[in-house]
């Protein structure tokens, strides 16, 4: 599950460097003849006659010399024009929508499913589009069954045709019109038809490609527009189009608050690409309810041990990197206010060798439970629903007796025979129910509570601190269920003081916090038992009041079809690295053109899926990690 190492840096362009069909300056490439749109040759059946006198060794008839100059030429102006041959329609109903266009024998190879692509109206308006399906096509069906292929095929010895023989159609979807009004350019939904014969051009200017996919121009950086892997290039500079996560409250609340999941299997750069989100956040304003402009903390559970290497710096990231990401505003090099708060659990300690971050060890005290309300986290095992009512019975007891009790306290609590015949005799609890939940509570890793250690409640300004980040590590922990409770105990305490009314802690309920959780499949699942119920209802209420009390969750898995259903449903924003197993890709509800893109994508290529920030795309990662990674 670490995802570790740097890609090649060489995949980043340099700014600049890029190639277009065009010189740049509105001129045909080298080669192209500007007055060649390559449409008439595959459609010219005139003075195709072959001169049966000529020596087959000889020169190429006319129509031949033509045909074979068009399939080499570049077109100057587009890629090629709008064609009515096979319907022009454009409907509300996508399915109703037919709309086609022909593209020159010169400009093949230059388009993609997916290039993005602009349509002129008369008025200068424009279609913004994207393709959606390539084809070859011929006029009439037998086209290729022609004296002139067969002498031609026959002369060469060779099965090759010729690009201009045959019609290449693009069937293009409509995305949005683009207008001005005024200095500022505009879209809305497709309301008209292009006209036939209009011509068809790559979309190579980054402020249309940015409005017609309604990208914001400021945000929180992701990574780089892309199609099949290839970043999408402009004649701008830099030439990549940069995607951004809304941050402002323009249209509503930062999406941060909306919450975010990143979805990838092993090796697919989720950690990476993760810690690259992150970053960003840091330092990062957003206003409260009193008005004030307050920081944003970062609290992230930690799995692999890998998040606290954010502190330092990336050697990879030399002088001309930090140029480049400057000149795009993106954030880079350690955070220096990070800390690792680190559990305590009996008979294991923590290396912390792989980063240079502060280290703060911590216990969670046993009072915790009642303090926050959190009896679910001293059931061992699950719980039935005659049993979780009596282990809120023996807790209440406890704690009415016990004000700051610990764990080894109540444990010796439920060892009183007297308790257990009072609660049975009062019909309270059942004998066998007590022996129930006595066996579950025994159960909990018992290193866990009342460490020699500062309680985690002790420590909310460390915790939480505007602008920094706090990391928990849990791979040292001797078990799952050790690692679960530290988890939940610490990240149910962050959710609860966001959300009350009467918060334990002023600096929690003040500071907007994004909450990050690695692997968050193994926290909130919707496992069938009240305990799974009862956290998982929490952080539903969570992220339904994100907006409202500036909690953003950020959650990182290999298993989405694991997390909670009603969890789920309140992230906004998906981003979907390689995922291979079909119900993984199935479950985070992706538009279908894109899901069908998800098995083949390299490590850091990414789905993003956010529908109150832009129509979903493609987005490319940077390759390098902008802190420390890895080995």
């Amino acid at each position: 599950m670490t995802d570790g190492g740097e890609p090649n840096l060489g995949d980043f362009e340099d700014p600049g460097q890029f190639d277009d069909a065009s010189g740049g300056d509105g001129t045909a490439a080298d080669g192209a003849d500007p007055g060649a749109s390559g449409a008439a040759p595959a459609g010219d059946r005139g003075g195709g006659a072959v001169d049966e006198g000529e020596d087959e060794d000889g020169p190429e008839s006319g129509f031949e010399r033509f045909a074979m100059d068009a399939a080499d030429a570049g077109t100057a102006e587009g890629i090629g024009t709008v064609s009515v041959a096979q319907g022009l329609r454009v409907a509300e109903d996508d399915d109703e929508t037919s709309l086609k266009a022909f593209v020159t024998a010169g400009n093949r190879e230059e388009v993609r499913i997916g290039t993005y692509l602009m349509v002129p109206y008369p008025d200068g308006e424009q279609l913004f589009c994207r393709i959606t399906a390539l084809e070859y096509d011929q006029e009439f069906r037998t086209d290729d069954a022609t004296e002139l292929t067969a002498r031609r095929r026959m002369r060469t010895d060779r099965g090759d045709f010729a690009e201009a023989d045959y019609k290449y159609i693009a069937e293009l979807s409509p995305v949005a019109v683009l207008f001005r009004e005024g200095d500022d350019l505009k879209r809305r939904m497709v309301d008209r038809v292009p006209k036939p014969g209009a011509l068809v051009r790559q979309a190579t200017a980054a402020d249309q490609i940015k409005t017609g996919l309604a990208i914001p121009e400021d945000g929180v950086f992701l990574g780089h527009l892309s199609v099949g892997g290839e970043k999408v290039r402009t004649a701008a500079e830099p030439p990549t189009v940069d995607y951004r996560l809304k941050d402002d409250y323009a249209d509503g609340d930062p999406l941060v608050f909306r919450h975010t999941l990143v979805a990838g299997g092993t090796g697919s750069g989720k950690t990476h690409g993760a810690k690259n989100v992150l970053r960003q956040y840091l330092g990062r304003t957003y206003e409260t309810d009193d008005g004030r402009d307050a920081r944003a903390a970062v609290v992230m559970f930690d799995p692999q041990d890998e998040y606290a290497q954010m502190h330092d710096d990336n050697d990879a990231l030399d002088s001309e990197w930090a140029r480049r990401l400057e000149r795009e505003g993106i954030e880079h090099g350690g955070h220096d206010d990070t800390v690792a708060l680190v559990p305590k659990e009996a008979g294991v300690s923590y290396p912390g060798r792989g980063h240079r971050a502060e280290q703060v060890e911590f216990t969670i005290p046993f009072s915790i439970v009642d303090e926050y309300d959190m009896p679910w986290l001293v059931a061992g095992a699950s719980l039935n629903e005659n049993q979780y009512p009596a282990l809120l019975t023996l807790l209440n007891r406890f704690f009415r007796n016990y004000d700051e009790g610990t764990y080894r306290q109540f444990c010796s609590f439920l060892d009183d025979p007297a308790l257990k015949e009072e609660l049975d005799e009062s019909g309270r609890v059942h004998e066998a129910t007590f022996d129930a939940v006595k066996r579950r509570v025994r159960s909990v890793p018992s290193g866990v509570f009342d460490q020699d250690a500062k309680p985690i409640t002790d420590l909310d300004t460390t915790l939480v601190r505007p602008g920094g980040l706090s990391v928990v590590p849990t791979y040292h922990l001797s078990s799952a269920r050790a690692k679960e409770m530290f988890v939940l105990a610490v990240s149910a305490l962050l959710v609860d003081d966001k959300l009350s009314n009467d918060p334990e802690s002023a600096r929690i309920d003040e500071t907007p916090l994004v909450l990050g959780m690695d692997e968050a499949h193994n926290f909130l699942s919707g496992a069938d038992n009240v305990q799974a119920r009862q956290v998982v209802s929490k952080f539903t209420e969570a992220a339904k009041q994100g907006r409202k009390e500036r909690l953003g969750l950020f959650l990182v898995t290999q298993d989405p079809q694991d997390i909670a259903d009603p969890v789920f449903k309140q992230v906004n924003t998906r981003l979907v690295l390689n995922l291979g197993d079909e119900e993984a890709i199935s479950s985070v509800n992706i538009p279908p053109s894109l899901a069908r893109k998800v098995p083949y994508m390299e490590k850091g290529q990414m789905v993003v899926y956010s529908p109150d920030n832009s129509e979903p795309v493609e987005v490319t990662g940077l390759p390098v990690c902008v802190t420390r990674h890895g080995e």
